[in-house]
């Protein structure tokens, strides 16, 4: 009975294998992609996603520091230059998940490429949110040597700052994407910069401490992921503030699921349906 089973059956090999939600093989080929493309182009990127952050690093920290000799105890140079982490990491994700992927959506027609070949929405969208965050871990590390220059003391918690960029760059980068695929042309991306990524920008902490500002402020920074950044980098700087830091990383690890959910959905139903 075993033998005919097998036999009706036919070779092991030819049995279908059941699919993943995401296959790594598809994953790795879309990740090592952009890696390729980015090494044509990595001089132009890494200038503007490093060079915007130190400018403004140094010029507030030189400008308001000769007024502002301190916050909270912390030198204000390197107050802020901790904080302006968070900046490079903000420019360099959330930007380039709105238009490089509306850009290769719309008018390179890129992705009608790719998805012709074994790879589906979600994983063309987890690679490109996942490279985004590598960019974004590597970048948000220059403000920090320059502070380092001038004055910020190393110390071991500095070695999670790249992760804490990863993971916020992870969430703004699909918020992004999220937003090039809801977007009805790119002109529209001037009223989400305006009214959502410049409040989320200000109100972090990064420039000043929230602790001043009116109690609903300070409340309603708790749902800001900038805010989430910037406590976890000037916690690992300054000293780490375990139950606190935990729902900062929580808080991190929601959003960019929250992000990747919705950029899928968004996306799948311009690229598929």
């Amino acid at each position: 009975m075993t033998d005919l089973t097998r036999l009706t059956s036919g070779p092991a090999e030819d049995v279908p294998r059941t699919l993943r939600a995401v296959e790594p093989t598809a994953f790795s080929g879309v990740f090592t992609r952009e890696i390729t493309l980015f090494r044509r182009v990595w001089l132009s990127t890494a200038f503007g996603s490093i060079v915007e952050p130190t400018i403004n690093l140094l010029a507030f920290g030189f400008g308001l520091g000769a007024l502002v000799s301190s916050v909270q105890g912390i030198p204000y140079i390197q107050f802020i230059g901790t904080g302006t982490v968070a900046t490079a990491v903000l420019f360099s994700s959330v930007f380039a998940g709105m238009y490089d992927t509306y850009i290769k959506r719309t008018f390179r027609k890129t992705y009608d490429g790719i998805l012709a070949t074994p790879v589906d929405v979600p994983e063309l969208l987890l690679a490109e949110g996942a490279w985004i965050a590598v960019k974004a871990g590597v970048f948000g590390m220059a403000p920090l040597l320059v502070a380092i220059i001038f004055g910020l003391p190393p110390s071991w918690g500095m070695l999670a700052i790249p992760f804490i960029c990863f993971l916020t760059g992870l969430g703004f980068g699909f918020m992004g994407q999220w937003f090039s695929g809801i977007v009805p042309s790119i002109d529209s991306f001037t009223y989400v910069q305006s009214a959502l990524i410049t409040p989320l920008f200000v109100l972090a902490g990064i420039f000043f401490p929230l602790q001043g500002l009116p109690q609903w402020v300070q409340t309603s920074a708790q749902l800001n992921p900038l805010y989430h950044c910037v406590q976890l980098v000037r916690n690992a700087v300054f000293g780490w503030e375990p139950l606190n830091d935990l729902g900062h990383t929580l808080a991190l690890i929601v959003f960019a699921a929250a992000m990747a959910l919705l950029s899928i959905r968004a996306l799948r139903a311009k690229l598929i349906d």
